[in-house]
């Protein structure tokens, strides 16, 4: 290990490992394709993939849209946005309300406390906000900042993801739909 590394505090260390690992992940494809989004017969059609252009949500509503769009944050070292985005809708979904503490103080030391592992991008104010909302965990207290992440991959991220190579290369390489619906036959003339 180079001397620089080691004078490094372990948080920073074990964010490089983990760091080294998705990259590997991301390179396993020697043709740098998109790792789960398959194309051909039963996966994604260009249909589909055009209709992530349409919008945001479109894109996340896609089983493979969303699979794209993961794949593409992770290659830009931004995939706990959409990480932290899917926790809080699973979070905000729990019936139970003993569970909500628990479940909060996992999701705040992930992604908002302190060397959180996977610290998200916001702001002061609404990470003061959601800490405030920790003393009474309730099922809107990450909204906020889930509403702030949401903003940021739907403005910068989704739009380059668009422009990038990953979903121009799966717009080419996808198949029209060939189970469209058939025009009805002309009938014929007697």
């Amino acid at each position: 290990m180079c001397k620089g590394l080691v004078s490094l505090p372990t948080c920073c260390l074990e964010r490089a490992k983990e760091l080294k690992a998705r990259l590997r992940k991301i390179l396993h494809k020697p043709d740098g394709s998109l790792i789960c989004c398959k194309v051909g017969k039963n996966k994604v059609t260009l249909e589909e993939c055009l209709r992530w252009k349409e919008s945001f949500e479109e894109l996340l509503s896609s089983k493979y849209g969303l699979c794209a769009f993961t794949s593409f944050l992770l290659s830009e070292f931004s995939e706990e946005n959409i990480a932290f985005y899917f926790a809080c809708e699973d979070y905000r979904s729990t019936k139970s309300l003993a569970k909500l503490p628990a479940k909060a103080q996992k999701i705040y030391n992930e992604f908002i406390g302190t060397d959180a592992p996977r610290e998200i991008n916001i702001d002061h104010e609404t990470r003061d906000v959601t800490k405030a909302n920790m003393l009474s965990p309730s099922p809107s207290c990450f909204d906020q900042a889930q509403h702030k992440i949401y903003m940021l991959m739907a403005k910068d991220c989704y739009p380059r993801f668009l422009r990038s190579s990953a979903y121009r290369d799966l717009v080419s390489q996808a198949k029209p739909n060939t189970t469209a619906i058939k025009l009805p036959q002309q009938e014929k003339k007697v």
